[in-house]
């Protein structure tokens, strides 16, 4: 399951510019202490660079106590002298809320100020801004006008954006091809996300000649990096015998990866495998455990199961109303099983009062997704007269 994911970035420290050399030699050196000491006197003389410097030293708790207000105070004063980097990561301190307010205009003020200077870390985070519509009126086209500024200009994390907007259509004119082009220069700068993404389009076939090996070397790039939708992906692939050899146990590995970054989509995979054992020893406790942990994150089809363990009083007590609290959840989602199953509790009256017309409404939610099972109920209950043709 595509998620997207917005990477926020800080610029590096910048140390190396004439007027602080010792500081820069110290810094370095990892001499926080006296880097701390140079820059601080060439910043009181209005070094904006040694004040931006002394920023990032308070912002990260290099050679002095972390103190979030006192980096701002530093970055401030760099940033009003136009220095594009203090600009931008002043305007990630509002977002952010770290040492100021939380002030998702004034965020955008500061972003646009070091974007208009061609710095690519705000062209980002502008173009962030205004895909979310924080501090701006939510644009798609002005957000893909500053990823590509910024990807033009090498950023990967960029590039992966620009390339999600292209394969989804927003802002641009959907292009698969499009998307596959910076989906790969992001990945071959070794972005996750991009390597993940990358790989979904090979193991697709979109934008380029699916290629299941391709799709396996690319997303396990990503997996080995930690990325969470990678490593389900990978599990998945495993499962699936697709581009590797069937293996349960390494499916059960990578879901287990995901699912403890609370990836949803891999706690439900991860609790079906427990509930029919396949890669781990059968075990409808761990089975449960693991789909309340996505239906917990609104995942229907962990809630829709979730509703049948209660039902079937696999390792929790038998319990229709519970049964029927998932079910419905789920269903409230357009889950066709869910609206399946939500309509045989009121047609039986299990978990819920008993009422045919609760009934064909939700066996005609499902029937309409083209769950045969609900026309036939449909039908009975027409033919058994509890309702009108």
């Amino acid at each position: 399951m595509k998620r997207l994911s917005i990477t926020l970035l800080l610029c590096a420290c910048l140390a190396g510019c004439s007027g602080f050399d010792r500081g820069k030699v110290a810094y370095q050196r990892d001499d926080s202490a006296i880097a701390e000491s140079e820059y601080r006197a060439a910043a009181d003389q209005g070094d904006a660079i040694a004040q931006f410097n002394l920023g990032q030293m308070y912002d990260f708790g290099r050679g002095v106590k972390q103190d979030d207000a006192e980096a701002v105070s530093w970055y401030r004063k760099s940033a009003h002298q136009g220095l594009a980097v203090a600009q931008s990561n002043l305007g990630q301190m509002y977002r952010m809320g770290k040492g100021v307010k939380q002030d998702d205009v004034e965020a955008v003020a500061w972003y646009r100020k070091a974007a208009d200077q061609g710095n690519a870390v705000a062209q980002f985070n502008l173009g962030n801004m205004y895909t979310l519509g924080r501090g701006v009126k939510q644009d798609d086209v002005e957000a893909v006008a500053w990823y590509r500024n910024s990807a033009d200009q090498g950023l990967a994390v960029a590039q992966s954006n620009l390339g999600q907007m292209y394969r989804i259509g927003k802002g641009v004119m959907q292009d698969d091809v499009e998307a596959v082009v910076w989906y790969r220069k992001a990945a071959d700068q070794g972005d996750a996300l991009a390597q993940s993404d990358l790989g979904r389009m090979y193991a697709t076939g979109r934008g380029v000649k699916q290629d299941a090996l391709e799709a396996v070397a690319w997303i396990r790039k990503a997996a080995g990096q930690g990325n969470a939708a990678a490593q389900f992906n990978l599990g998945a692939l495993y499962d699936k015998g697709e581009g590797v050899e069937q293996n349960f146990t390494e499916a059960v590995a990578w879901y287990r990866k995901a699912a403890d970054q609370r990836y949803a989509s891999a706690q439900y995979n991860l609790g079906d495998m427990y509930r029919i054992g396949q890669g781990v020893d059968q075990n409808d406790a761990e089975a449960v455990a693991w789909y309340r942990k996505a239906a917990d994150q609104g995942y229907a089809s962990a809630q829709s199961d979730l509703g049948l363990m209660y039902a079937n009083g696999r390792s929790v007590k038998q319990d229709d109303a519970e049964a029927a609290a998932w079910y419905r959840k789920a269903a409230d989602q357009g889950y066709a099983k869910a609206q399946y199953l939500l309509g045989q509790m009121y047609d039986t009256g299990r978990g819920v009062k008993q009422d045919d017309a609760e009934a064909v409404t939700w066996y005609r939610k499902a029937a309409d997704q083209g769950i045969e099972k609900a026309k036939a109920k449909i039908k009975d209950l027409q033919t058994n007269q509890r309702i009108k043709k």
